[in-house]
C-alpha cells in the first residue's frame, strides 16, 4: 500500500540501486541455464582495480538483495575452481566486438567466464548479469557465449538528486544504466569538492564533465587574453587536472565577438538603444568562436592535454546552415561539437507551421539542425555528440520523472542509430536539469545503446513484466503504444513549456492581475509572441493557437484512452499504480494547457466585442473554462500526495505539488471573485437608468 510522501521523499527511492525479493521460486532452472547458488566464490585475481572490486561488490549485494543468494569475492585467486571469474584481457582473449572501450564476453557453462576490455567492461559485464536475471526473476543464466560493448561514450547525465549532488549510491544507479560519465554546472569555489566527486565517480566507472559558466570577458585578439583565460579555466584544470571534459554553451559563454552579424558585446543592450538586426554573441554562430575555443583549449590542454572540450551549438540551430557550417569547418580538429538532436524543426500540420523551440519528444530527431551540422562535421572529421534526452525526461513535462512513451523514444533510438552510422555520432549528454529518474525507459536506453552478438528478444514486454507483473505485461504494453501515439500530438511551443507544461496543473489562469505562487521563477503568464531567425519561418501565435488546440484536445483524447486500458489491470502492484499517476498527471497537464490556450482565446475576443451581449458571452465562456480547471488541478492532488517527486523540477524546486495546486485553486477562485467579477459586474450594470445624466 503506498503512502503518500513529504517533500524530497523520492530521494530515498533514488537512493536504492538494487530491487528487493524479487526471485520467483515457482521457477525452475532449464536444462539450458546454469544457476548462481549459496557459497559460490567469484574470483578477481585477473582483473585488479577498485571499479571492478566496486562492481564486484554490488554483484554480491545484487545477488543477496533481489535472489537471496549469499556468495563471496576471492581478490587473491585462493579458490580453486571459482564459479565465477572476472579478468581483464592481455590482447590473447580473442575478443571480437568487445574488443573496444567497455567491452566484454561473457560465456556461461559449468560457471561465468568474464573477459573485459578494461574494467569499465568487467563492470559492465557484471551490472549485465544483474540485467539478465531480474528479467528472468531468478538466477538462472543461459548457457553460452555473448560480447557486449558501449555503442556511444560518453554517455553523460546530470544528478537527479540536484544539480551537485551525487551520493555514492546514484553514482551506482548511473553505472548501471551503461552511462560512463556525469555532467555538471561549473562551481568554480569548490575545487576539493570537485575533486572528491571525481574520485568517487570513477570508482564506478564514470568521468566528470562540467558546464563553463566562466565569464569571457575578452576577445582572443585583445592584449592579454590569453593570460585572462589561463586565471579561469588554466586555473580550474590546474586545481582539478582529472576533469574529463568542459562545455561551451552560447548563452554562458557569449564573448566580445567581431562578427558583424553580432552587437560585439557581452552584456544586453539598455532599453533606449534600438533593434538593429544584430545579435547578442552567444545567439550567432559566430566566426571567431573557433579563435576563442582555441585560447582555452591552450589553458586547458597546460593540465590536461586529453580533455574533452565541447562546443554545444544549442542557442544557434536556428541560423542560417551556412554560417553554421562556416564555423564548424574552422574549428580546430581536436574540439568536440554537440548539437541538439530535435531542436528547431518546422513542420507544417493542417497548413499549420510549427516548431519545436526547445527539448522535446514529440519530434523523433534528427532535425534538420542537427542534421546540417552533422553532415558538416563528418565532411570535416569533427568529434560529434547529440544532445539527446535520452535518461528519459524533456522539456515536454517539468515536473514528471520520466515520459512513459516507449514506442516514440524506440524512434529516436533508431533514427540516433542511422546517424551513428551515417555521421560518426558517438557522444551523448542524456539529460539537462532532469537528471537521471532510473525506470523502465531508462532501462530500454540502455539495451538500445549497447551493441550484442546476442540481442535480447521480446525486451519491452520482458522489461515491464519484470516492473509490472507477467499478467498486466500485456495490458500495460497496449496501453503505453497509446501514450506513445498521444505525444506525437504535442505541440513543444515555447510559451507553453515555459508555462502550463512547464509547472502542471499548478499554472494560473490570469484575466487583468498576474498572479504567480511565491518564490515562483519563469514566465507563468501566456507568452505568444511569434518566433523569428528560423531556416523556415512559423504561423503566427494567432493563426497556431488554434491548431494546438486542436492538436492537444487529440493528445487528451489518447491519453485518457490509455488510462482506460491500464484501469483494466485487476490488482496492479505499486510501480504500476505509480506509473498509472503519471500518465493521469500527464493528462491533467495537457487540459491545463488547453484550458490556458482557449482561455487567452475567449479574453481575446472578449477585447474585440463591440455589444454588451457578446461580451457577456465571452465572460461566461471564461468562467466555464475557469470552472472545469479548478475541478482538473483539484483531480492532481492525490497525485502528488503520493509521488514527492511529481511537481519537483531542479531549477524551480517544487512549483507543481499540493501547497501550488491549492494555491492555483483559490488564485482561480480569485480571479472569478475579483478580477472577472467586477468585470462582470461592470458589463450587467451598462444600460441602467442613471441618477443624474451628464451636462
Amino acid at each position: 500500500m503506498r503512502k503518500p510522501e513529504k517533500r524530497f521523499e523520492f530521494r530515498k527511492r533514488l537512493l536504492k540501486v538494487h530491487p528487493e525479493h524479487i526471485r520467483d521460486y515457482s521457477l525452475a532452472v532449464g536444462a539450458q541455464e546454469w544457476e548462481i547458488r549459496d557459497g559460490m566464490v567469484i574470483d578477481l585475481k585477473g582483473a585488479p582495480g577498485e571499479v571492478v572490486l566496486t562492481a564486484a561488490k554490488d554483484f554480491m549485494d545484487y545477488l543477496s538483495a533481489a535472489m537471496e543468494v549469499s556468495v563471496r569475492i576471492d581478490c587473491y585467486g585462493r579458490t580453486e575452481g571459482a564459479e565465477v571469474s572476472v579478468r581483464l584481457d592481455d590482447g590473447t582473449g580473442g575478443l571480437t566486438l568487445g574488443d573496444g572501450y567497455m567491452g566484454y564476453r561473457v560465456t556461461v557453462q559449468d560457471g561465468i567466464q568474464i573477459l573485459a576490455h578494461d574494467e569499465r567492461g568487467a563492470a559492465q559485464a557484471l551490472y549485465y548479469l544483474e540485467d539478465l536475471m531480474t528479467l528472468r526473476k531468478a538466477p538462472f543464466l543461459e548457457k553460452g557465449e555473448v560480447e557486449n560493448r558501449a555503442m556511444y561514450s560518453p554517455r553523460m547525465v546530470q544528478s537527479g538528486f540536484h544539480f551537485t549532488v551525487f551520493p555514492d549510491e546514484h553514482l551506482s544507479s548511473i553505472a548501471h544504466a551503461g552511462m560512463d560519465a556525469i555532467m555538471l554546472p561549473n562551481n568554480v569555489n569548490s575545487f576539493l569538492d570537485l575533486n572528491d566527486l571525481i574520485r568517487r565517480a570513477h570508482r564506478y566507472g564514470l568521468d566528470v564533465y562540467i558546464q563553463s559558466t566562466f565569464p569571457s570577458k575578452k576577445h582572443p585578439d585583445d592584449e592579454g587574453a590569453q593570460e585572462y583565460y589561463d586565471s579561469t579555466y588554466g586555473e580550474l584544470f590546474k586545481a582539478c587536472p582529472d576533469i574529463k571534459g568542459i562545455f561551451f554553451v552560447g548563452e554562458s559563454n557569449g564573448f566580445p565577438s567581431k562578427d558583424p552579424h553580432t552587437l560585439g558585446r557581452t552584456s544586453f543592450p539598455p532599453p533606449d538603444v534600438l533593434p538593429d538586426g544584430k545579435h547578442m554573441p552567444g545567439w550567432w554562430p559566430c566566426m571567431d568562436f573557433p579563435q576563442l575555443m582555441e585560447m582555452v583549449k591552450k589553458s586547458i590542454f597546460r593540465y590536461n592535454p586529453k580533455a574533452d572540450i565541447i562546443l554545444w551549438s544549442y542557442n544557434w540551430g536556428w541560423a542560417p546552415a551556412e554560417d553554421r557550417a562556416k564555423l564548424i569547418r574552422a574549428l580546430p580538429k581536436d574540439i568536440t561539437l554537440m548539437s541538439t538532436y530535435e531542436m528547431f524543426e518546422v513542420y507544417r500540420e493542417d497548413g499549420v507551421r510549427e516548431r519545436t523551440t526547445d527539448y522535446t519528444l514529440s519530434v523523433v530527431g534528427p532535425s534538420y539542425y542537427f542534421r546540417t551540422d552533422a553532415e558538416v562535421a563528418a565532411e570535416c572529421g569533427v568529434r560529434l555528440y547529440a544532445m539527446s534526452n535520452t535518461a528519459g525526461q524533456t522539456w515536454d513535462f517539468g515536473v514528471i520523472p520520466y515520459e512513459p512513451f516507449p514506442d516514440q523514444w524506440q524512434r529516436r533510438y533508431d533514427s540516433m542509430k542511422e546517424c551513428w552510422e551515417k555521421y560518426g555520432l558517438c557522444g551523448l549528454l542524456e539529460s539537462h536539469t532532469f537528471g537521471l529518474n532510473p525506470s523502465f525507459i531508462s532501462e530500454l536506453t540502455k539495451w538500445n545503446f549497447t551493441l550484442s552478438t546476442r540481442p535480447e528478444k521480446n525486451l519491452l514486454h520482458r522489461i515491464l513484466a519484470s516492473h509490472y507483473g507477467e499478467e498486466a505485461a500485456g495490458t500495460v504494453r497496449k496501453a503505453l503504444g497509446v501514450w506513445s501515439e498521444a505525444i506525437r500530438y504535442y505541440i513543444a511551443a515555447e510559451a507553453d513549456q515555459y508555462g502550463p507544461f512547464r509547472v502542471g496543473p499548478a499554472y494560473p489562469l490570469n484575466f487583468n492581475k498576474v498572479s504567480r505562487p511565491l518564490h515562483c521563477s519563469g514566465g507563468l503568464e501566456p507568452r505568444y509572441v511569434a518566433l523569428e531567425n528560423s531556416h523556415e519561418s512559423i504561423s503566427i501565435p494567432q493563426i497556431r493557437i488554434h491548431h494546438e488546440i486542436k492538436s492537444l484536445k487529440e493528445m487528451e483524447r489518447l491519453m485518457k484512452e490509455g488510462m482506460d486500458i491500464m484501469d483494466q489491470v485487476a490488482d496492479p502492484n505499486d510501480d504500476l499504480q505509480e506509473l498509472m499517476d503519471i500518465g493521469k498527471f500527464i493528462y491533467l497537464t495537457v487540459r491545463t494547457a488547453i484550458h490556458t490556450k482557449e482561455f487567452l482565446v475567449a479574453r481575446t475576443h472578449l477585447d474585440v466585442s463591440d455589444n454588451k451581449e457578446d461580451a457577456l458571452h465571452w465572460v461566461e465562456e471564461m468562467e466555464k473554462i475557469a470552472r472545469k480547471e479548478m475541478e482538473n488541478a483539484k483531480e492532481a492532488i492525490p497525485l502528488v500526495r503520493l509521488n514527492s517527486r511529481l511537481g519537483w523540477e531542479q531549477e524551480l524546486g517544487y512549483q507543481g505539488d499540493e501547497e501550488y495546486i491549492d494555491w492555483k485553486i483559490r488564485q482561480v477562485q480569485s480571479m472569478l471573485d475579483w478580477d472577472l467579477g467586477a468585470f462582470r459586474r461592470s458589463l450587467e450594470s451598462e444600460g441602467l437608468p442613471l441618477e443624474k445624466e451628464r451636462n
